[in-house]
């Protein structure tokens, strides 16, 4: 019952990627993108560690760390751009 549970929530995790994918692809605008991004990357942290559960082994928890640290990364420089992209505007006035 817990591996059905397990590979049910892998199943709508997969759903919930696809949908994020199409976000990214139709995203209005550069911070829609990125927030989809994100979302990805969240979801296939918690898709590693459920397959982790399945599996019952804890080699992924590396894999999981890198990915949470490069989601992290890539969200701050992209802050770091949208907050630069405002200051010049002001400025240019």
């Amino acid at each position: 019952m817990f591996d059905f549970i397990l590979i049910t929530s892998l199943v709508l995790l997969t759903l919930s990627i696809l949908a994020a994918i199409y976000r990214m692809v139709k995203g209005s605008s550069a911070p829609d993108r990125v927030q989809a991004l994100d979302f990805i990357g969240i979801n296939l942290i918690a898709g590693i560690a459920i397959v982790s559960v399945l599996l019952r082994t804890h080699a992924f928890l590396d894999i999981i760390l890198l990915l949470g640290i490069l989601s992290f990364v890539g969200t701050i420089a992209f802050a770091r751009f949208i907050e630069r992209g405002v200051v010049i505007e002001r400025n240019s006035k």
